[in-house]
């Protein structure tokens, strides 16, 4: 099935910013490891993390072990945005604007959830790659400046991909990279830096 481009774009309530999604991430999903979750996304909850209804499955290892007909929270994979809705943290630089980048590429969409290796968080929401057609939404939301990426192991799989696209966000100045004056503080840290320099012939953008 071929999906044809889309340009995203929104003007944030009560803000004069205007979510754009415009710059497409490269097509991943023939990468992924057999099997997937098929999920209709009810709603965006930050930036990061969605919650689904479970619709459908196909086996395999990219397939977790979420339960068709069951809802859950996601927290996407190898992606960090700044903080929105925690009651014990403030609102960050651009949290609102990577919320609403989020609910305008994802809300009501019918996506596919692929796993790495590890099937939940500590809070319990299950880790996943996001998929809108081919493309890796977690990649167009870093690509565009609304998330930074995010390695941590043992999900690692498109590591060097994310780190890529938000060099090039952060070179083309887009979203949070022109919006907040301290973006880099949470560029990936010193272990996830050194994780990608010892396995960088493993991780190249394509």
């Amino acid at each position: 099935m071929r999906f044809a481009p889309v340009a995203l774009l929104l003007l944030v309530a009560c803000s004069a910013h205007r979510v754009d999604l415009s710059v497409q991430a490269p097509a991943t999903l023939s990468s992924e490891p057999p099997g997937y979750e098929e999920a209709v996304v009810t709603r965006a909850v930050d930036g990061d993390t969605i919650e689904v209804e479970v619709t459908g499955r196909v086996e395999g290892p990219g397939a977790g072990e979420a339960t068709v007909g069951e809802s859950y929270v996601v927290r996407m994979l190898g992606i960090d945005t700044p903080e929105s809705v925690s009651p014990r943290e403030p609102v960050e630089c651009f949290g609102r604007e990577a919320s609403a980048a989020t609910s305008a590429l994802l809300d009501g969409k019918t996506v596919r959830l692929v796993k790495d290796v590890e099937e939940r968080d500590g809070f319990d929401r299950l880790l996943r790659y996001v998929y809108v057609g081919a493309e890796l939404a977690n990649a167009r939301l870093v690509v565009n400046g609304y998330a930074h990426a995010y390695t941590y192991p043992p999900n690692v799989r498109h590591a060097g991909l994310l780190v890529e696209l938000q060099r090039q966000a952060r070179d083309g100045g887009r979203g949070l990279w022109s919006g907040c004056p301290d973006a880099s503080a949470t560029e990936p840290g010193p272990a996830a830096s050194r994780y990608l320099r010892t396995n960088a012939s493993r991780y190249s953008a394509s």
